[in-house]
């Protein structure tokens, strides 16, 4: 279901056919729309305010946009904050600077967007920023509100984002989400296509920005929440990924920054990613490396995997489902699935007589746990196994991994991936790309010393 962060369902340009619109977001998909407080400053927040209350779907933020900063008064700040107030307000915004129109004087404009600033913070709201040719005034601003913030709760949404990948980590690092509008479907959209490729999904929300900003194929046309999807769509193109897990992880990720609720907390054993599947099987494992979400979210991909206990073999064959439907099913989730070795080895033979193709994520260290080679064991059973090598050296691998093995374990693991390329045949070794590692070192290793594939896994993306 497919969430569209900001919409203006309550101008003009839907009063004829507005049914119509919410008719074809919802068969479309989309599952909830932000409309979002601008146009006309003060009506164009009742507007918003109204419409919101009329449909379950739909949700509102208030605020002045900065084309209207010079109706800032005090009066009408003091009548957004109590519209900030009503249940049916999720945000506040949008609030930033255009030095694009310059429809109101930029003095005018920075104090508007500071003062608003500020009221957003006592009202407990997230901002939605609009920023249009001033980057860096922007970014100063929100530096100065936002450096020293703890919360969890992300600050806000840059929205219709149109900035470059290094812009886009840095309002990142405030604590802002970046909104992805139709404009990544446009031919000509080279900037915001490698953002979407550099950035985590998990910092991401999409957008439509109706009635403007049209994606393709309907560019020149007006813009609804429908469109939403072709958005999706594209981001999934561009990162590999199907349209379910784009829409998965940006709607949580806007519930989340509106408060709208977060992940049900059911952990899962099974989770689709990309037509694959994955089997979480056991939390338990001989590593804390400090980059796996388990010590943080919880979550991958959209996904949460804190197991409440391990599962039986009825509820993971149970959870499988048809295995026909995926391309893969792979033994990972939140632990070292060989830790349940006899479990993996009765799973893996049942999925093997449907004829599914099967792969192993495993740490590398499953013989030195169990004191043998396992590997005959599972030959016949995993078609491939991908080993966590993340390190060039013995030292390095204990500082990034923390392994319970110490320092023995890295040659285990290197160990483990000789006899897997003898037994198994298709084996990758992979890194984690952490800044200041030696990836070229890792590769060496892999490639030439150990023989076998190589995967630099993004750092802080999971899935």
């Amino acid at each position: 279901m497919l969430f569209d962060s900001h919409s203006h369902l309550n101008f003009e340009a839907f009063d004829m056919d507005r049914g119509d619109v919410l008719r074809r977001a919802r068969d479309a998909g989309v599952e909830t729309i932000l409309v979002v407080g601008a146009g006309s400053g003060i009506e164009g927040n009742s507007t918003a305010l109204v419409f919101s209350r009329k449909d379950d779907m739909l949700w509102a933020s208030v605020g002045i946009h900065p084309h209207d900063a010079k109706a800032a008064t005090p009066e009408a700040l003091k009548t957004i904050a109590e519209m900030a107030m009503e249940p049916k307000v999720v945000a506040w915004g949008e609030i930033g600077l255009d030095f694009h129109y310059d429809r109101s004087p930029r003095d005018v404009q920075v104090a508007a967007f500071e003062e608003q600033l500020e009221m957003a913070k006592d009202a407990d709201l997230p901002v939605i920023i609009h920023d249009r040719d001033a980057h860096e005034q922007v970014e100063a601003i929100l530096e100065r509100h936002f450096k020293n913030r703890s919360v969890e709760r992300p600050a806000g949404i840059m929205h219709c984002f149109s900035g470059d990948a290094s812009f886009a980590r840095r309002m990142i690092k405030l604590g802002f989400l970046i909104s992805i509008p139709g404009v990544v479907t446009f031919a000509n959209a080279k900037k915001l296509v490698d953002v979407v490729r550099e950035i985590p999904l998990e910092h991401m929300v999409i957008e439509t920005d109706c009635p403007f900003l049209t994606p393709a194929p309907h560019r020149g046309k007006r813009n609804e929440p429908a469109y939403v999807r072709l958005t999706a769509q594209k981001i999934a193109e561009i990162r590999g990924l199907t349209l379910e897990d784009v829409a998965r992880v940006t709607t949580l990720n806007a519930r989340i920054v509106f408060g709208l609720g977060g992940a049900k907390r059911n952990p899962l054993v099974a989770y689709p990613i990309r037509g694959n599947l994955y089997l979480n099987i056991t939390n338990r494992c001989n590593n804390r490396c400090g980059f796996c979400p388990k010590h943080t979210t919880g979550m991958v991909k959209g996904h949460y995997l804190i197991l409440e206990k391990e599962p039986d073999y009825d509820e993971i064959i149970a959870a499988i489902g048809d295995p026909k439907k995926y391309k893969e099913i792979v033994f990972v989730g939140f632990g070292e699935p060989t830790l349940r070795l006899e479990m993996l080895k009765r799973v893996a033979k049942w999925l093997k007589e449907r004829n599914a193709r099967t792969r192993l994520d495993t740490d590398g260290q499953p013989n030195l746990t169990y004191g043998r080679n396992v590997l005959p064991e599972l030959a016949g059973l995993i078609d491939s196994i991908s080993v966590s090598l993340n390190a060039p050296d013995a030292a390095t691998y204990c500082r990034m991994c923390r392994p319970a093995a110490g320092e023995r374990a890295y040659e285990a693991v290197k160990e483990f991936i000789r006899e897997a390329k003898k037994l198994i045949g298709d084996v990758t070794a992979t890194v984690v790309g952490i800044p200041d590692l030696d990836i070229e070192k890792c590769r060496k290793i892999a490639e030439e010393e150990l023989g076998v594939k190589f995967r630099v896994r993004k750092f802080n993306e999971v899935g």
